[in-house]
C-alpha cells in the first residue's frame, strides 16, 4: 500500500481539501493482488488503490467516457504484415497508466482507508489526475499519450484512432494502442 500511495504522491494526484457538502465525493477501495512466480508461490504482494467509479453521477462528475480499444482486425493485420515481412515486434506495458491523465471535471475522493493523510477526517482528495476505475481515466491518459506521440512525430491512423505511425531512421515505427 505504501508503494502504491508513493507512486499516487509522486505524480501529484490529488490535493487535500475541506469536504464541500454540494459535491459527490466518491469512495475508495483497495484491490489486494498476490503476485506468483511459476511454482506458485507468492513473490510480491500488490496493492492497488481504486475509486468506486460505479458511485459517479453522469453530468455531476463525468460528462462523458471514453475508453480506446483496437480493433481485433488491426491487430491480426499488423501482426500478418509484421510476420511476412519480418519486423521485429514488441509489446510493453505501461505501469500506472491511468494516473498520467489530467482530469478536466472536479472530482473528489474519499481518504484511502486506512490512511488519514492530513490527520483530519473532514478533508477528502480532490483530484488533479486520474485514478484507476474513474469513468474518465482512460479518456484523460488517452489524451495524453495523443499528445505526446503526435510530440514525438508519430502520425494518427485516419481509419483507427488506435493506431500510430512513423518514420524514423528508414525504419518504420508502427504502435497500437490498447
Amino acid at each position: 500500500m505504501d508503494e502504491e500511495l508513493e507512486q499516487i504522491e509522486k505524480n501529484n494526484t490529488w490535493e487535500l481539501v475541506s469536504r464541500l457538502k454540494d459535491k459527490n465525493v466518491i469512495g475508495t477501495k483497495w484491490i489486494l493482488k498476490n503476485k506468483l512466480n511459476e511454482n506458485g508461490e507468492v513473490i510480491r504482494n500488490k496493492a492497488r488503490l481504486v475509486c468506486k467509479g460505479y458511485a459517479q453521477q453522469e453530468g455531476i462528475d463525468f460528462e462523458e467516457i471514453f475508453a480506446p480499444v483496437a480493433r481485433l482486425e488491426v491487430i491480426r493485420m499488423f501482426l500478418a504484415l509484421s510476420s511476412f515481412q519480418k519486423f521485429k515486434v514488441f509489446q510493453m506495458d505501461v505501469k500506472s497508466t491511468f494516473l498520467n491523465g489530467d482530469l478536466n471535471e472536479k472530482v473528489y475522493i474519499e481518504q484511502p482507508d486506512g490512511f488519514i493523510l492530513g490527520n483530519d477526517p473532514n478533508l477528502v482528495c480532490k483530484l488533479k489526475k486520474a485514478l484507476y476505475a474513474l469513468k474518465q481515466a482512460p479518456r484523460a491518459w488517452y489524451y495524453q499519450l495523443d499528445k505526446y506521440l503526435h510530440q514525438q512525430g508519430f502520425i494518427k491512423g485516419s481509419t483507427n484512432s488506435n493506431l500510430y505511425v512513423k518514420v524514423d531512421n528508414e525504419k518504420l515505427l508502427i504502435l497500437v494502442v490498447m
